[in-house]
């Protein structure tokens, strides 16, 4: 059996399932959902979101420079799935998903209080792709949650329930196969 060939396109999966909320400071907010968003440097610590440009959030964004990312879990999946299809142009999608907006400590945006991980970020670079434009934001503040930080400080992301997203579909995270450099690890 071969492989079938494919016309070139986006197979990178799973890939993190996040709902950003974005702002212009003031009185307009919204939560976008994005597939596109990834870890791109560690000192200073920067993360990137590309956006559709004819989305209202992609607008709100260019208008602020200040952005949130919310980690979503399996009971926040139904209102990341509709904070994905619907435009914040049309709906407020924190009271219609009965979300409860939080205070950000270093931007003017909101969190979103029920995400277990919340990434405040500014924009110091936009990036022109194409059909999408790369924001690339600067880490400024995390905000995690505490029942997920046990009684020696530790903090254990993986009781979160978190979720990916892989070809048209969510997932919750599967079995635990290995940590990093346990491949090199000496036996005990």
């Amino acid at each position: 059996m071969g492989k079938a060939i494919w016309k070139p396109g986006n197979m990178l999966y799973p890939v993190p399932a996040v709902m950003v909320t974005v702002g212009n400071g003031k009185d307009k907010d919204n939560i976008i959902t994005i597939a596109w968003a990834g870890t791109i440097n560690s000192d200073p610590p920067m993360v990137s979101i590309s956006v559709r440009k004819s989305r209202y959030s992609h607008e709100l964004l260019s208008e602020n420079g200040e952005f949130v990312v919310n980690l979503t879990t399996k009971d926040l999946t139904y209102a990341m799935d509709y904070s994905g299809v619907k435009s914040g142009r049309d709906v407020d999608k924190f009271t219609k998903m009965k979300l409860t907006k939080g205070k950000a400590t270093k931007v003017s945006v909101p969190i979103i209080e029920e995400s277990p991980v919340n990434i405040e970020c500014k924009v110091t670079k936009v990036i022109e792709l194409g059909s999408h434009d790369m924001f690339i934001g600067e880490v400024v503040a995390v905000l995690a949650d505490e029942k997920y930080i046990d009684e020696t400080g530790k903090f254990d992301l993986n009781k979160a329930n978190l979720i990916a997203y892989s070809h048209g579909q969510y997932f919750t995270l599967g079995d635990y196969v290995g940590k990093f450099g346990y491949s090199v690890q000496k036996k005990k």
